[in-house]
């Protein structure tokens, strides 16, 4: 988990830094000088201030160019002020942020060490392997359908459903097929119960592959409202991917998922 949380400080100021010179160039191209605005009962008025802090009244229609081009400067100015101001911080952050965390110290043991101590704060790879030893009885299939094997050596339910095993498996994003959750009282069997290594979430992934079919679309609603009333909500824990017989899967769609949801 420290590496992912160093990877987002450092993504942090890259972006921060990044925006600032950015808005520094854009800075160049705007006149000098900036807008001073005043209420008067309900009206408003837009004064010029050059760099003597002499006022000159605009007007509206005719210097509106000048109005909204010194207001825009204005904004990119604090804009640029905030992004500085928080690029340093996490510049000093990132400098002292130490090497070694609570969680990297077991990896750091000798191996005869490790054999012996017993880990207070598991490491990714100690928390991942612990999350896929978990024991389940896997839902039956029926007899006569087809025989979908994942590259990991699991039976599926078709071939979509294979596809995004697979494309799991090879991305290292840890799941359990059709493993129960309880919900709302009764048991379900989420197609993919994915673990975010990052945060050391759940997630949980439908795929849906008949949504021409009204029964069957009803039946996807109905399931994604149990979710959110159990607290699994579409687009934070709850993902879909969907299908129909004339819109196939796009596994373009599963990959954007898999970079931004599922890390």
């Amino acid at each position: 988990m420290s590496y992912h949380f160093r990877k987002e400080l450092n993504d942090r100021y890259l972006l921060t830094s990044t925006l600032a010179k950015e808005i520094e160039k854009k800075l160049k191209k705007f006149p000098e000088g900036r807008i001073k605005v005043k209420h008067i009962g309900e009206s408003q008025y837009y004064y010029y201030l050059n760099s003597c802090a002499e006022e000159k009244l605009l007007d509206k229609e005719r210097d509106n160019v000048r109005i909204q081009e010194l207001i825009q400067k204005n904004y990119l100015e604090k804009v640029l002020k905030a992004s500085k101001a928080e690029a340093l911080q996490l510049k000093k952050l990132i400098d002292r942020y130490p090497q070694t965390l609570a969680e990297d110290v077991y990896s750091s043991l000798s191996e005869d060490r490790r054999k012996i101590a017993k880990p207070i704060v598991l490491t990714d790879e100690q928390f991942i392997e612990q999350w896929q030893n978990v024991p389940y009885t896997p839902k039956p299939f029926k007899e006569g359908v087809p025989v979908y094997m994942t590259m990991r050596g699991e039976r599926v339910r078709s071939k979509s459903e294979q596809l995004i095993a697979d494309r799991l498996f090879v991305n290292g994003i840890p799941y359990r097929y059709e493993f129960p959750v309880e919900v709302n009282g009764k048991i379900i069997h989420p197609d993919f119960k994915i673990l975010k290594v990052s945060v050391r979430k759940d997630v949980y992934l439908e795929h849906c592959g008949m949504m021409d079919n009204p029964e069957y679309s009803n039946d996807v609603v109905k399931r994604v409202q149990e979710y959110s009333q159990a607290g699994i909500i579409l687009g934070d824990s709850l993902f879909l991917t969907l299908e129909s017989s004339t819109m196939p899967f796009d596994v373009r769609v599963l990959d954007e998922m898999i970079k931004v949801s599922f890390r």
